[in-house]
């Protein structure tokens, strides 16, 4: 395979062993699923079926980040508790994924699962050196990563100025340096908090995900994915993080990011609440639909959400149906069905050519016979199509 890897800009190779370890940045469980959620983990899971239908073992984890300043605050705006507000929201999203057919993670932890994990790591980048107390809080101190930012590939200003969107900012007066950023968070009066060598508190954001991804596969895992939005901080950190704790480097082989999906051409986001919720359109439309319309944008390819490309898709899933139902044995086509495979997945082996994959598929509705009929069943199923049954 070829896949597009964010740390080198460009198409790297990827040699797949028998067993290849994926990690998926989740959700923060308060505005759940919503279209660009969908667009990420409808396109891993598509990576996943290929992967187990080319013959090896992917072991998945997905995280939820269900203690966070966004959680907390919303929480506080609808008066309810946090954690019950994690837990509705967490089960909407599964129930989404599920009505979209999405395999579930191999690994499902939840942040708040993972402390005693998390102190550990905390612990062990203390005794290296690349964290420091300061105020009741614990930091990572990037001067001790000469290569920190290299994912990003910003500016030192720049990084400031997205340190201080995610709720981290440089400003702060126990930072030894403004790009240094929070590990373990005092406990402020009326928000959970867990103990800790340091002082009652919460985890920082990014190392909820280095505890989850070393715990569940490992020092060193093959591919890294989520949203372009995670470049930096998030996945900046997390590589900072990991590889300072455990000294393998890299932390990850490959680093995949979606692009984002737009409505009225800004970027559909919790925040701003310009959003197409999943839930809404399954009461609409079939999840094969859903599925194919996602399909045809590349993963990498920030897109304009539009309601008539779904009207379409659901055109093309009744065709898929219709002939992936048709049992009649009819003379076939060896030569033009071995074609059709031939570039499906001579697509999704280059960096997950979802538009030219569907294209191939499409292509066998017109062949006759039942090779044609039973290819398209198969490659059907790799791209996670119920095609009616």
């Amino acid at each position: 395979m070829r896949l597009y890897n964010t740390m080198t800009r460009r198409l790297d190779d990827f040699f797949p062993g028998p067993l290849v370890s994926l990690y998926v940045c989740g959700v923060t469980p308060y505005d759940t699923t919503h279209l660009g959620h969908a667009f990420s983990y409808v396109n891993f899971d598509v990576l996943i079926r290929f992967l187990r239908h080319m013959g090896h073992e992917v072991r998945y984890t997905q995280n939820v980040t269900d203690i966070d300043d966004d959680i907390l605050r919303k929480a506080g705006e609808l008066g309810v508790a946090w954690d019950d507000l994690g837990r509705e929201q967490t089960a909407q999203f599964q129930r989404d994924m599920a009505n979209l057919n999405v395999l579930p993670p191999t690994h499902y932890p939840k942040a708040t699962e993972e402390i005693p994990t998390i102190l550990n790591l905390i612990e062990r980048l203390l005794a290296k050196g690349h964290a420091y107390q300061a105020g009741g809080n614990v930091y990572f101190t990037t001067k001790s990563d000469p290569s920190f930012g290299a994912l990003g590939r910003l500016s030192r200003d720049e990084m400031a100025a997205r340190f201080a969107e995610t709720g981290d900012p440089p400003t702060d007066p126990n930072k030894r340096d403004e790009l240094d950023f929070i590990l373990w968070k005092a406990g402020a009066p009326g928000d959970p908090s867990w103990s800790s060598p340091w002082g009652d508190g919460r985890p920082g954001w990014h190392i909820e995900c280095t505890a989850m991804a070393t715990r569940y596969l490992g020092p060193r895992i093959d591919i890294h994915g989520g949203g372009d939005d995670l470049i930096f901080p998030h996945h900046s950190c997390e590589i900072a993080q990991s590889e300072g704790a455990t000294g393998q480097v890299p932390f990850s082989r490959i680093w995949m990011h979606n692009a984002p999906v737009r409505l009225d051409g800004v970027k559909m986001s919790k925040s701003l609440g310009n959003l197409i919720m999943v839930r809404d359109l399954t009461k609409r439309f079939s999840a094969d639909a859903i599925r194919l319309c996602l399909f045809r944008h590349h993963y990498r390819q920030a897109w304009e959400y539009d309601e008539m490309e779904l009207v379409q898709a659901a055109r093309v899933a009744t065709a898929l149906a219709e002939r992936a139902g048709d049992s009649s044995p009819q003379a076939g086509d060896s030569a033009s069905v071995r074609e059709a495979r031939r570039r499906f997945t001579a697509a999704l082996a280059d960096d997950l050519d979802l538009p030219t994959a569907v294209h191939a598929l499409t292509t066998l509705i017109a062949i006759p016979g039942a090779e044609a009929t039973e290819a398209l069943r198969e490659l059907g199923g790799v791209l996670g199509l119920l095609l009616g049954f």
